[in-house]
């Protein structure tokens, strides 16, 4: 057998070896010639799997170790037989964190108070659902706007989209990148956001009209944005605008990034029934990098901020876009991935 693997996919190298031919390249590197031969493609969301690149191989399988599934044409896999398989939830823990640290980094800088506000999430899924579970132990007032989810367990606990925009006081982007969200985010929409609203965008860069967003900043409050249309080729006015801006990183912590790769190996380990690795986990290595639980119970707003920045300082990773903000891809794979928290 053979297995192409996205070179920057953490923790697989030596993983495969044993039991087939690898071959690590830099996942937009991956071209057609590469996959003739291979049964097995392992990537992250940098390699575009399509009929261009995947037409005339042998590849039976596509093992994603990322949430996303838009950069694969899901159509011409089921019509040629070719199974894939994505790592649904690896980053929540992640996302969820970096959502709240710069929540809170950005209010203190701004000196919003948060107490009593209203946090609006579009998109309750893996993500939402950890979002949500934060939001409420913090006391904010949650709101919910999840069309799919609606259909299938009903209206109780889920609002519509306007009102949740005008109503909430922060609104933050998790729905998956869809063509019914492919610039969710328009004029009409920031229209309807209350003013002073915060706006956190950590879900795809497609789901935003960059213009409307840009049209917006005089009315909207702190914007946070993690997830950019036409990356890596961004937008470099609207990180000169944006108050945190990064390189779509919020999901890489240490642990989403062992849940990922576990995924992608566990499911071609299953695939071709390579039992030894029918349970996959890569080891932690270092005692200072395991996911831990905090205690905000009865903290200020400061000192919860302070807790946050302790954990996770994400003005750091803010500045390092802002001075190298054509080194995106660089960024993302050089970066030192980061704990998670819990409470």
């Amino acid at each position: 057998m053979k297995f192409v693997i996205d070179q920057a996919i953490p923790f697989i190298k030596g993983v495969f070896e044993p039991y087939a031919e690898t071959v690590y390249k830099d996942g937009m590197a991956i071209c057609r010639k590469d996959l003739l031969d291979a049964d097995a493609l392992i990537i992250r969301t940098r390699t575009r799997c399509n009929e261009a690149l995947l037409s005339g191989t042998s590849v039976k399988i596509i093992s994603t170790a990322a949430i996303g599934m838009d950069h694969i044409d899901i159509p011409y896999c089921n019509e040629n037989g070719i199974f894939f398989l994505n790592a649904p939830g690896s980053n929540s823990g992640g996302v969820m964190n970096y959502i709240f640290s710069a929540l809170y980094g950005a209010a203190s800088r701004e000196r919003i108070p948060l107490s009593g506000a209203t946090f609006g999430i579009i998109g309750a899924g893996h993500v939402g659902t950890r979002v949500e579970g934060m939001a409420r132990t913090l006391g904010f007032k949650v709101l919910l706007n999840d069309p799919p989810r609606e259909m299938e367990e009903g209206p109780n606990q889920f609002v519509s989209l306007d009102y949740l925009l005008e109503n909430s006081d922060i609104v933050s982007m998790s729905m998956p990148l869809t063509p019914s969200t492919q610039r969710m985010a328009d004029g009409a929409f920031f229209d309807k956001m209350k003013f002073g609203a915060i706006f956190i965008n950590t879900a795809r860069g497609e789901v935003v009209d960059d213009d409307a967003l840009m049209a917006a900043f005089p009315k909207l409050g702190p914007v946070i944005i993690d997830t950019w249309n036409n990356e890596p080729d961004v937008n470099r006015e609207l990180i000169s605008k944006a108050t945190i801006a990064t390189p779509h990183i919020a999901g890489y912590s240490y642990q989403g990034k062992q849940r990922a790769t576990s995924a992608a190996v566990r499911s071609v380990a299953r695939y071709f029934k390579i039992e030894p690795l029918y349970e996959f986990f890569p080891k932690t290595e270092l005692e200072e990098l395991e996911a831990v639980k905090l205690d905000l119970a009865g903290l200020t707003q400061g000192e919860i901020t302070s807790v946050f920045q302790y954990n996770y300082p994400i003005f750091t990773d803010d500045f390092m876009f802002r001075v190298n903000p054509g080194k995106f891809d660089e960024l993302r794979q050089q970066y030192r991935y980061r704990r998670e928290f819990y409470v």
